[in-house]
């Protein structure tokens, strides 16, 4: 069972990394990492557990009830995931594209908001299969999973995959091309009026976080699409060890975020490094001049803190 603690420890430390480290509490992107990192932390106390206990026993032994909430957790976390990232990736957008309204657009009360839409949205998604209104919530023999099942013929699955999944993915490519096309232009601009020099130490510190976070969405796509591409493809569970092997790569998921945090961005490891020696002091802790081109990932002190 150790196993199951290791994902779980390292989701509350991230959380909790993040909370404490004042430079990256600053960001608003920070407060929708710390959503992910939710998501994965109940993932990890939830859903492992369970799914241990299912393959321990050979048999799902733990009633009806139970068998309903996994998938309304499973499912519910991966819309949150996938949400929570949607707001990744329009928080760079705007912070590259209109810097000028980015403060007022992400304060404190406004960034809530949006964290509560993204949660509510994600498990109101699963009301109509868990009350049974729209397919219904139970063991599926076949694929040996408690999951959405079909109800009178009717199965809610490829609406759920189109709006908890194929959009919210859609929107986060969009975004990324969008990001990728405005800052390629912006550096065409700087790189001609500074005679093929382009530098700024917050800019570079924008460029991490956005590539940290495109890198993030890659590993989620990488451990998740299979099993969505499952559900759909096949509803009818004439592959049973289709949805299994999906299933064991999602798991991954709620594993490898606090390594790409750690292993790619700076900011990231300091937060991880104070967390556990706050005695230590960084050489690199100080606060950079801010540039000349407003791209800074920084909410206004007087908003967010």
């Amino acid at each position: 069972m150790m196993e199951i603690y290791v994902p779980i420890s390292r989701n509350l430390i991230t959380v909790l990394a993040l909370l404490k480290y004042a430079r990256l509490r600053r960001h608003a992107t920070t407060a929708f990492v710390i959503s992910l990192s939710c998501s994965d932390l109940i993932f990890s106390a939830v859903n492992l557990p369970l799914t241990a206990s299912r393959y321990i026993n050979e048999a799902w032994i733990l009633g009806d009830t139970m068998c309903m909430i996994f998938p309304l957790f499973f499912y519910g976390n991966v819309a949150v995931s996938l949400l929570s990232m949607v707001a990744i990736t329009i928080n760079r957008y705007v912070l590259i594209s209109r810097p000028d309204i980015y403060a007022q657009v992400y304060t404190i009360r406004r960034i809530i908001l949006m964290l509560v839409g993204i949660w509510v949205l994600s498990f109101s998604l699963l009301v109509p299969p868990l009350l049974g209104i729209w397919g219904t919530l139970g063991f599926d023999e076949a694929s040996f999973s408690c999951t959405i099942l079909s109800k009178n013929g009717r199965s809610p699955k490829k609406v759920l995959f189109a709006v908890g999944f194929a959009i919210p993915c859609l929107v986060i490519i969009v975004s990324y091309l969008c990001i990728y096309w405005r800052v390629r232009r912006s550096l065409k601009k700087l790189q001609a009026h500074s005679g093929g020099k382009c530098g700024g130490f917050q800019r570079k510190e924008d460029s991490r976080v956005t590539r940290l976070m495109l890198t993030i969405f890659l590993c989620f796509l990488v451990c998740f699409m299979p099993l969505m591409i499952a559900n759909v493809i096949d509803d009818e569970m004439r592959l049973p060890y289709l949805h299994i092997v999906a299933s064991i790569l999602s798991w991954a998921s709620s594993v490898i975020n606090p390594f790409i945090y750690a292993g790619t961005n700076r900011l990231y490891r300091e937060a991880y490094r104070q967390l556990f020696c706050p005695s230590i002091t960084p050489v690199a802790n100080f606060n950079p001049p801010k540039p000349m081109h407003s791209h800074s990932s920084k909410v206004s002190a007087p908003n967010v803190t």
